[in-house]
C-alpha cells in the first residue's frame, strides 16, 4: 500500500500514521482504532528507537504516535532524530507517564500532543486529526495548549491550578502541595502538567519564578 497518494476521485488520501510502542498487544490495539476511523491508515509499527526511525524515514507518515519507554532508548530519541530527518512530520506521545517533566522533554523535542494511554479509542482518532491539521494538544482531554495568548497567562487557570501555582512559588514540592491541599499527588502532577502548558511554561521553575515576579501585581493566588 503506497502511503498519501489521493485516490482517483480526487479525495485526499488518508492520515498515514505510524505506531512505536514495544508492546505488540498495545500496538496492535492502537493500529484498530486507527484503522477503524475514517481517513486514516497506519503505514508502519515499530517497537524499538532504531526500528522506529529507520521505518519512518522510508514511510515517511504524517502522524507518528510514540511511547516514551523503549528498549533502546526513549521516544524522545525518535522525536529527536525524525524532527531532523522529517520535519514535516508530526509527533504524539502516547504513554503511562503522567509526568510534568516527561511532558516538557517532548514539547522540547518537538511534539504536537502529549496523551495518557487512559485515552478512550476514539479520543485517540480525534487527537491524531487535530494534529495532522496543525494543531498542538496537552493530553487525553484533547486540550488546545495555551502559550503567550493573554495578558494574563493565568486566565485559563482554574481555582485548584492556581491554588498549586501559588504553592509552588512558595518553594513546595508536589509531595507538600498535596498534603496541604489534601489530594493525591498524582492529582497534583496533574494540575502542573496543565498550567504549564496553559501558561506557555515548559518546567515548574519558570512556574515558580513567574509567581516570584509577580508577588506585587494583579495576581491574585487561590488559598483555601
Amino acid at each position: 500500500m503506497v502511503a498519501n497518494v489521493p485516490p482517483a476521485t480526487g479525495r485526499p488520501a488518508d492520515i498515514a500514521v505510524m505506531i512505536v510502542d514495544d508492546h505488540e498487544v498495545v500496538r496492535r490495539g492502537i493500529a484498530e482504532v486507527i484503522d477503524r476511523a475514517d481517513g486514516m491508515t497506519v503505514v508502519a509499527e515499530a517497537g524499538t528507537v532504531a526500528e522506529g526511525v529507520r521505518r519512518a524515514t522510508l514511510v515517511r507518515p504524517q502522524v507518528m504516535l510514540v511511547d516514551l519507554q523503549l528498549p533502546d532508548g526513549t521516544g524522545i530519541d525518535i522525536l529527536r532524530a525524525v524532527r531532523t530527518a522529517l520535519p514535516d512530520t508530526r509527533a504524539i506521545v502516547l504513554t503511562s507517564f503522567d509526568d510534568d517533566d516527561a511532558l516538557a522533554a517532548a514539547l522540547e523535542a518537538g511534539a504536537a500532543a502529549y496523551v495518557l494511554k487512559t485515552v478512550r479509542g476514539a479520543e485517540i482518532a480525534d487527537v491524531v486529526r487535530s494534529v495532522a491539521a496543525g494543531r498542538t494538544l496537552l493530553d487525553e482531554r484533547t486540550v488546545t495548549r495555551r502559550r503567550a495568548g493573554h495578558d494574563d497567562p493565568t486566565a485559563d487557570l482554574t481555582p485548584s491550578e492556581r491554588k498549586v501555582l501559588d504553592l509552588i512559588g512558595e518553594g513546595m514540592s508536589n509531595r507538600e502541595i498535596a498534603e496541604r491541599l489534601g489530594v493525591a499527588e498524582k492529582t497534583v502532577k496533574n494540575h502542573i502538567t496543565s498550567l504549564l502548558s496553559k501558561m506557555g511554561l515548559q518546567r515548574r521553575t519558570q512556574a515558580a519564578a513567574w509567581v516570584a515576579g509577580h508577588k506585587r501585581s494583579s495576581w491574585k493566588p487561590e488559598h483555601d
